[in-house]
């Protein structure tokens, strides 16, 4: 055979295996797009996979595991490694027929790929449930936050700072803050990608994510603050978000003081200087009719115990709080308190009395609470009359009464820092309750007398912070005195100031509030002036 002959094979034979090799250190160096490996976490029966299509962005995912939630994780996980904020969006379809109806596909974020690392993810489910998920701590408990929107067209998680928050788009494409946001702290390089969990060891489900989007500066949240009203199962920790409020500036939020109606199925907050009233489930605010502008109502409100009243604190044209009561279905309002500032607290169980505070001039507390300082604690008859002044407790505020009407609670600096008290109707016998010393506010018994629920700022100080800040919502049970934690959030003195149980005490409505960092957080501005 000629050698030149003999030299061409050779040659093209190298250059076909060079070729060759190439391709395979190409397909290695990037066979899954946006990201670089995948690998089960957690412990799973069957091996995951992955089919990743680079024409159309796509990643077909099958994954086996019990579960993402409680304290260890179990699913299949597509990632890469990366420091900072970022959103990651895609269309998600969950594929086959079948299956536990809670198997999920999911976008994530997590610290490392230990089953019980901290992470945050939004999660869609085989019923279209999509919830924002997380961990914030190695070991510890999942919580979520559920969407009033089911089976979204697209989805978006997105970090910014510890904050991570969900996004939803219909078919229209059209992203919207779907509620709340959870607080993980994810040090150094984490991991972000895809996830699919079959929520039955035995199983393999499959999900797809096309149209993969990973952007690393996160925009169009932080422009802009939003409020959102929430609802928590006090037994499971389930959030759900009822309604979010359009955004506004990031000062000034407007939503705040949410109560529940006495068949359940409603809730009533504050906005703007009016009470509104939204379904419980989510829909549309409808305002009631108070009197407004000419009686502007603040954060503190409630229904009465029949449900045919409705009492809150109002300010008209002379700019003085005094306490009114109207139809619970709107009317004109009437004045029961004479000397202002009058602040209402709560009903008795009979429906007679009214409870409330009121407190002398000082600089030391929040604007929120009139810019005030000592607590007196009053009742007065709901036709009207003297005023008869129970106690006085430094700072502090919220008395309420028990559902049995043995004790009115309120929370007091008395004993050096922020705890939550309790005295006989007359204001005699007072004791402390919470002993932490971790500064507890807004104290509300469940219906049921069981539990009792308030708010703990993350910095402990004198007063309720009056801006937005790290609050956590506890909840102790008054027969064994042991506290746990229902929620983690950012909050104001709007986020739970009202009674806020439901009917039935399984769950608890509040206001949280997202779009900012500690950095961001501005002093509260000048009260709005009254609409005439």
């Amino acid at each position: 055979m000629d050698w030149r002959i003999v030299r061409w094979l050779m040659c093209g034979c190298l250059l076909m295996a060079a070729g060759a090799c190439r391709a395979r250190a190409q397909a290695a160096a990037a066979p899954l797009g946006l990201f670089t490996e995948h690998t089960d976490v957690g412990a799973v029966l069957h091996r995951g996979s992955v089919e990743y299509d680079a024409v159309r962005r796509s990643y077909k995912i099958s994954g086996s595991g019990e579960n993402v939630w409680a304290t260890a994780d179990a699913f299949q996980f597509v990632w890469k490694k990366m420091e900072g904020d970022f959103t990651l969006t895609a269309d998600i379809s969950v594929l086959g027929q079948g299956g536990d109806p809670h198997k999920k596909a999911m976008l994530m974020a997590r610290q490392s790929l230990d089953a019980d690392s901290a992470y945050a993810d939004v999660a869609l489910h085989g019923v279209g449930l999509t919830s924002l998920q997380a961990r914030d701590a190695k070991g510890a408990d999942t919580h979520e936050i559920q969407a009033n929107i089911a089976a979204p067209k697209k989805l978006r998680l997105q970090k910014y700072g510890d904050e991570f928050t969900m996004w939803l788009a219909g078919e229209d494409g059209k992203f919207h803050f779907a509620g709340g946001s959870m607080r993980v702290p994810l040090t150094g390089a984490f991991y972000v990608g895809l996830g699919v969990c079959a929520h039955n060891k035995a199983a393999v489900e499959t999900a797809e994510f096309s149209h993969l989007a990973l952007n690393t500066k996160p925009s169009g949240l932080f422009a802009q603050a939003y409020a959102t009203l929430e609802t928590i199962d006090t037994a499971s920790t389930d959030r759900r978000v009822a309604y979010i409020e359009p955004p506004s500036p990031v000062f000034g939020f407007r939503l705040a003081a949410p109560n529940w109606t006495p068949d359940g199925a409603s809730l009533l907050f504050n906005r703007d200087g009016q009470i509104w009233i939204v379904p419980a489930a989510g829909g549309e605010a409808k305002a009631i009719d108070t009197g407004y502008p000419g009686v502007s109502s603040t954060v503190f409100h409630g229904i009465s115990p029949d449900g045919t009243m409705l009492a809150f604190s109002g300010f008209s044209q002379d700019r003085k709080t005094s306490i009114y009561v109207a139809p619970t279905g709107g009317g004109v309002p009437r004045r029961i308190t004479v000397q202002p500032p009058s602040y209402w607290n709560g009903w008795s169980p009979d429906g007679r009395t009214i409870v409330f505070t009121r407190t002398r001039q000082d600089a030391r507390t929040p604007r929120a609470l009139g810019g005030q300082g000592e607590v007196g604690i009053y009742t007065i008859a709901v036709a009207g009359g003297e005023e008869t002044r129970l106690a006085t407790i430094g700072l502090g505020g919220s008395g309420e009464y028990s559902p049995d009407g043995k004790y009115i609670y309120f929370s007091s600096d008395r004993s050096g820092a922020m705890e939550v008290w309790r005295m006989r109707p007359d204001g005699s016998q007072p004791e402390q309750v919470t002993k932490d010393g971790a500064g507890n506010w807004f104290p509300h018994v469940s219906p049921d007398g069981r539990l009792l629920a308030f708010l703990t700022p993350h910095q402990r100080d004198s007063f309720f912070p009056a801006t937005a800040a790290e609050i956590a919502l506890r909840v102790m049970s008054l027969a064994e005195g042991q506290i746990r934690v229902l929620a983690k959030l950012t909050g104001e003195v709007g986020t739970m100031p009202v009674p806020s149980w439901s009917p039935d005490s399984r769950r608890l409505a509040f206001v949280s509030y997202q779009g900012f960092t500690a950095e961001d957080l501005l002093p509260v501005p000048p009260a709005p002036a009254v609409v005439k």
